[in-house]
């Protein structure tokens, strides 16, 4: 590759791109809400719960405002709170344990396996107690987590599995797909997921009939029926136009996945050509998983992670560090007594992980323009050091 680079500006996620092959499809859906008069809850909620639903192999769907409420209304389903434990991985976005909080339960962290970014087995082993109720696996940038240990333990000690499925819509583990990993699961549809929404919007899926009950009657303020209230619950409802804009784009979530996928593998070929083995190293796929990429995550050493960042931003290139500081060290959860050094593993991926573009229509001359600049980084490197 050359140390010439032609302009071309590369975004992390270009939702425009995506828009323009289903406008029409897109704006007709929109219309039909609008017209029909019905934007709140309603039959394109209702066949958007059955679809998702049905593409993960789940009994039930519950459409919410987000994959944030997702979790409130996993745990709240549960009945999860003051004095009961859930275990998580630090290394994940606020939600995960904001959700835990928001209920007055206490987090428990459990630090991540160095190659794959997610929760290691062994450490929710060791963190399990009396008051554990129930184990949040993040199945992080589109890669599921070690699932079956995970089952073993929590069939070993009564515990309910709640999948932060987030950022992993159509991935899989041992041929599973997510939303069927655990006893319930959460999934965001924030418009960069694999399947994005032009706004907020999640949905939770399990195979329990009373908990599905309970999460719904919860995303409308407890009322069951209406105007009585059972439970004491909040607004958590979906959108009918989210809802329909998400039906517009589901059947296209296979293509996309395998999109990324053939991206993300296109990326693997032009960082192992260009040499920059000794500047970054690659994301690692379970032989166990299908990846679904809802992100490409690079590994740059600390010391050059940063500076390679602002190269990029220098040339028009785009990236994003998911994510910069652990959970355990954030400012407001001072109060439950970490410090730093108790989880090193994902201290240690704070400091070195880099998203890179990722998106289904990026095109070969982006990737190779991505590429580029970090071997042009490379060089300049070499230079100084010379």
């Amino acid at each position: 590759m050359s140390d010439s680079i032609q302009p071309l500006n590369v975004p992390l996620c270009d939702l425009n791109a995506q828009y323009r092959q289903i406008q029409t499809d897109v704006e007709a859906a929109v219309t039909r809400v609008l017209r029909s008069g019905q934007v709140i809850l309603g039959p394109e909620v209702t066949a958007l719960e059955r679809e998702v639903a049905d593409y993960c192999g789940s009994a039930h769907g519950i459409g919410c405002a987000s994959g944030t409420d997702a979790l409130l209304l996993a745990m709240h389903g549960l009945e999860i709170g003051p004095g009961d434990e859930v275990i998580l991985p630090p290394f994940t976005f606020f939600a995960t344990v904001g959700s835990i909080l928001r209920t007055g339960a206490t987090p428990v962290f459990a630090d991540i396996d160095p190659v794959t970014y997610n929760i290691d087995p062994e450490q929710i082993a060791r963190k399990v107690t009396k008051r554990t109720r129930a184990i949040m696996p993040v199945h992080l940038y589109g890669q599921c987590a070690d699932m079956e240990p995970i089952w073993r333990i929590a069939e070993e000690n009564n515990l309910v599995i709640i999948e932060d499925a987030a950022q992993a819509i159509g991935a899989e583990y041992q041929g599973k797909k997510t939303g069927t990993l655990g006893g319930i699961s959460c999934f965001s549809f924030y418009p960069s997921k694999n399947l994005g929404a032009y706004g907020d919007a999640g949905l939770i899926t399990t195979n329990d009939d009373e908990w599905a009950a309970r999460m719904k009657s919860l995303r409308v303020h407890g009322m069951e029926p209406k105007y009585y209230h059972k439970h004491l619950g909040w607004n958590a409802r979906i959108d009918a136009v989210q809802a329909a804009i998400l039906r517009v784009k589901l059947p296209h979530l296979e293509r996309w996945t395998m999109a990324r996928q053939d991206a993300a593998s296109r990326y693997d070929s032009l960082i192992a050509s260009s040499r920059l083995d000794r500047l970054m190293s690659m994301p690692v796929v379970s032989r166990s998983c299908r990846h679904a990429f809802n992100q490409y995550v690079v590994r740059v050493s600390s010391s050059n992670r940063d500076a390679l960042m602002h190269h990029l931003k220098q040339n028009g290139v785009a990236s994003e560090i998911y994510y910069p500081v652990p959970l355990h060290l954030q400012e407001c959860l001072r109060h439950l007594g970490y410090r730093q050094g108790d989880f090193p593993i994902s201290e240690e991926a704070c400091e070195s992980v880099l998203a890179l573009p990722m998106f289904p229509e990026i095109t070969a001359a982006q990737q190779e323009r991505v590429v580029d600049v970090c071997a042009s980084y490379r060089m300049k490197q070499a230079r100084v050091a010379a």
